[in-house]
């Protein structure tokens, strides 16, 4: 890179060389900076009047960076967390500038020091085994979306994937037989095998002999054919939650995404006593700290600790009297 290099030509620089190229990254990780800098260059647009072509990298100084940020929480109910997404990617780019166009090192220096905002960690959402049969009990199963659902949201609280492993599934990641079980490309391009319980296992062979695909073809389709989206998979939750909700009232006191549904199993797994090293690698997790939330999620969990607590003994307070050495030093002073 010239220091005559554009802005719009080190964005193309940074998706093909840097992501693709040299990281290799993911799909995901690709699809999320892409909408980053689409909104970002939406905003300038609206903001500075300028098309994103005719865009400089001082036009994207922290003021304007600031900006919008806030525009992410404010106009488009962002969370904090979802903030700082954007900003992540933003501060990615900003690294490929200082090192291929240093004459805007200042520039990348202010932005790269831009903080990420902090947010209150409120504890996980899951279900209970009856609101987990409710929901379960809630798609149609008369009609073929109904048995498509049944058999998505069965697997999806049995084996805990999470909701891009879900969609991503092809009918040959499905294995019968002894030792059945499902397999996926998770986070961080980690391919693991998550068993699957005999009630899973009738009801996916059931819905792949219905299904007749290929077996390239995606396990939970669209009407079209088509491998069911994110948006898809939550409209689908939704649906079903509303019936759910009008047997199971408690489940109206919870706001349920597809992560729920991973969270689910991770509970229900804690409960039977399994370890979080076990939890931590059937759910795929890089870290065994990330599964210690599902420690702090649980009411039931720390009054068990405390009953096995054995009380303390009573001790007579009483006040601290200092030797006559100690407070000598002390009067020195």
């Amino acid at each position: 890179m010239n220091a005559a290099s554009p802005f719009p030509a080190l964005l193309e620089s940074f998706f093909l060389d840097r992501l693709m190229r040299q990281r290799q990254a993911s799909p995901h990780t690709i699809a999320s900076y892409r909408d980053t800098f689409r909104l970002l260059l939406q905003f300038a647009q609206k903001h500075l009047r300028k098309a994103p072509s005719q865009l400089t990298l001082p036009d994207l100084d922290t003021p304007f960076l600031g900006a919008f940020l806030d525009h992410l929480e404010q106009k488009r109910d962002n969370s904090a967390r979802s903030r700082n997404v954007r900003l992540a990617a933003i501060h990615s780019f900003f690294r490929y500038v200082a090192l291929h166009a240093p004459e805007y090192n200042a520039v990348a220096a202010r932005v790269l020091a831009m903080p990420s905002k902090r947010y209150i960690r409120r504890p996980i959402c899951f279900l209970t085994p009856v609101e987990i049969e409710a929901l379960l009990a809630a798609p149609d199963l008369a009609t073929w979306s109904g048995r498509r659902d049944r058999a998505l949201l069965l697997l999806a609280v049995q084996t805990g994937l999470r909701a891009t492993e879900l969609t991503g599934l092809r009918c040959e990641n499905i294995v019968f037989g002894a030792g059945a079980h499902v397999q996926c490309l998770g986070k961080g391009r980690k391919t693991r095998c998550t068993p699957l319980r005999q009630e899973a296992v009738t009801v996916l062979r059931s819905w792949l002999r219905e299904r007749q695909a290929q077996p390239s073809d995606p396990v939970f389709p669209t009407t079209r054919g088509q491998a069911l989206g994110h948006d898809g998979l939550e409209y689908l939750l939704n649906k079903h939650l509303a019936v759910a909700r009008r047997h199971c009232p408690s489940l109206t006191q919870k706001r349920i995404t597809p992560h729920s549904l991973r969270h689910s199993l991770a509970m229900n797994l804690l409960h039977h006593g399994v370890g979080t090293s076990v939890i931590a690698l059937w759910l795929g997790h890089e870290s065994i700290e990330t599964t210690a939330i599902y420690l702090q999620a649980d009411m039931q969990l720390k009054e068990e600790a405390l009953a096995k607590a054995t009380a303390t003994p009573k001790a007579r307070a009483s006040r601290y009297r200092p030797c006559d050495r100690v407070l000598a030093f002390l009067n020195s002073l």
